[in-house]
């Protein structure tokens, strides 16, 4: 949690002026005891009613300076804490960003955005609230203990013996709550899960009708989440009570002690309200120190899940400077992507996914990728842009390995569509030019009409710039995977991989893509991952994954006759007669 301080860099100031101005208050409201005290001693007393009058015009005045320097402390205060956490949010999402697959998969996509906004939101209010009274309390607490030494030392011993008994209290119930915070924020993640997943996935709960099952499994999930806040909130709601009881006592107390000092000549009545009065400050700054330290350990647990993620690293070493970031170059026109004996095992999994992988892919190649469902053809064409790193063999392009490249310049030379099709919000322009920034309408267009997607869009009001709403919900299931193989097709790649980015199209809509992409991207080196046959006839060479293993390589016809996997996948699709 503490290394996170380091985003107060920039607000130093605020972060000293804000308390500073915070114990300028404090310092005043120190002052009205005694004021009352000269009130009651020598205004009421002998009954002067100009003294009262004046002495009154004195509060008023600390009032009003004691609410400005407040005021001014929480503008610093708010102004340093939201500024810390834009610039926190700003470096975790950087952080996030290097992930590669493997860390994403493993700290889970609900953790990190809970992460990223529940989380850094609790931190930011207990920032806000320690610059602005994590002095200021303890300043009130030991001030008004000195402020009534200044009275009377023997009535001051009481202050002596509350202090470290509220002290104790406040610190254990703290200590006693910090795990526990922490379980609710786990228990908030695994709601937001639950809650995502069935956003996400409605249209299918309601297919198989399992509302009821998904229902249960929300009410377990959040009934555990409320078993662990109640008990911390018992815990926490230990806290005032016995401040009270300890406050409350040490009040009778002291008006006991100094109701016999009264009476024997040693104190005044005004210095015994003084007295009261400091005590009843004591313990309202306990009741506000007792809350902030609440919203402290929720800041602390909070804080700790965010510099978990800090501390993950990438697995992906980028190599940014090296003598190969000046950029990447395909001029070869012999084999741009070889792998040599490539396997892949996922983080903690027991098997390797991929196993032995070898093939070569010339420019201009058409390579097709088929396989049962989990044979690894995504995962094996992930290998590729880094997406997931290797775990063994050597991935070459362009002669080189991958992992010599910058990642930023391997990944401008390969254009992905992935099998789950995404558009972000916007219209259909600014999608377009996720691809290359600079491209033009005209450029826009032509990757368009080869994606097949020109005749939808034109029909769209405003054309390019048609509404996109958020994750391409007002298209068709074919219509996003259309726009988006066009998003990559506008990066003129040197490499293209269709990750299943067909499977939403009718046989003759696929068939002219194809034939689209072949025409348009004579030069580029296309990987097509299909459980189709029919998507993947032509190409020059088809890699049949089998349990992660290449089961076989070569042509169709060459499949034919030596891969039985293929020849299986082929027959279940085509017939027989059709072989």
């Amino acid at each position: 949690m503490w290394k996170l301080l380091v985003y107060l860099k920039d607000y130093k100031k605020e972060s000293v002026l804000g308390p500073l101005f915070k114990l300028l208050e404090a310092s005043f409201e120190l002052m009205v005891p005694l004021v009352m005290a000269s009130i009651i001693d020598v205004g009421i007393k002998n009954r002067d009613g100009r003294y009262v009058m004046m002495m009154g015009g004195v509060l008023l005045l600390l009032a009003v300076v004691g609410l400005a320097s407040s005021l001014t402390a929480q503008y610093f205060a708010a102004k340093a804490a939201v500024g810390f956490s834009a610039k926190l949010k700003s470096a975790l999402f950087h952080h996030i960003e290097t992930f590669s697959y493997t860390e994403v998969d493993r700290l889970g996509s609900t953790s990190l955005i809970t992460r990223m906004t529940s989380d850094v939101n609790q931190v930011q209010s207990g920032v806000n609230l320690v610059l602005r009274l994590f002095l200021r309390s303890p300043f009130i607490v030991f001030g008004a203990m000195i402020m009534a030494f200044t009275i009377d030392v023997k009535a001051a011993m009481i202050f002596v013996v509350a202090i470290p008994l509220l002290s104790i209290v406040v610190f254990g119930v703290m200590l006693a709550s910090i795990p526990l915070y922490k379980k609710v924020q786990a228990g908030l993640d695994r709601i937001l899960g639950i809650t995502r997943e069935n956003l996400t996935g409605a249209r299918v709960i309601r297919a198989f009708r399992k509302e009821k099952e998904e229902t249960v499994k929300f009410e377990r999930a959040n009934l555990d989440l409320n078993k662990v806040q109640f008990f911390v909130g018992r815990v926490s709601a230990l806290m005032n009570p016995l401040t009270f009881v300890i406050v409350n006592g040490a009040i009778i107390f002291l008006i006991w002690t100094g109701a016999l000092r009264v009476e024997t000549g040693i104190l005044t009545q005004g210095a015994v309200v003084a007295l009261v009065d400091y005590m009843t400050q004591i313990l309202v700054e306990l009741v506000k120190l007792a809350n902030l330290i609440i919203t402290v350990t929720k800041a602390i647990a909070c804080g700790n899940r965010i510099q978990d993620v800090f501390e993950v690293e990438t697995s992906l070493k980028d190599t940014a400077g090296t003598d190969l970031a000046e950029g990447i170059s395909f001029s070869s026109q012999g084999e741009i992507v070889e792998f040599e004996h490539v396997g892949l095992s996922y983080q903690n999994a027991s098997e390797e996914s991929l196993t032995d992988i070898s093939f070569a892919a010339k420019r201009g190649d058409v390579i097709g990728v088929i396989g049962g469902t989990g044979s690894g053809k995504t995962s094996l064409v992930n290998l590729i842009p880094r997406f997931y790193e290797r775990t063994s063999g050597e991935i070459r392009i362009g002669g080189t390995d991958i992992k010599r490249y910058p990642l930023i310049q391997l990944r401008e030379k390969i254009g992905v569509v992935p099998q789950k099709a995404v558009l972000f919000y916007g219209n259909i322009r600014s999608n377009m030019q996720w691809g290359r920034k600079d491209a033009t309408d005209e450029e826009i267009w032509a990757a368009l009409e080869t994606a097949q997607a020109a005749e939808f869009v034109r029909d769209k009001e405003g054309g390019l710039d048609a509404l996109v709403e958020q994750g391409g919900r007002n298209f068709s299931g074919g219509q996003r995977q259309r726009l988006t193989i066009a998003r990559a097709l506008v990066k003129k790649p040197d490499i293209l991989i269709l990750d299943d980015s067909s499977s939403a199209l009718d046989y003759m809509t696929d068939a002219a893509l194809r034939e689209g992409i072949r025409e348009n991207l004579a030069g580029t080196t296309v990987f097509i991952v299909s459980q189709r046959a029919a998507s993947i006839l032509q190409a020059d060479q088809i890699l049949v994954l089998d349990d992660g293993e290449l089961a076989g390589k070569g042509t169709h016809e060459e499949l034919l006759q030596s891969c039985e996997v293929y020849r299986e996948i082929y027959e279940s699709q085509f017939g027989k007669e059709e072989k």
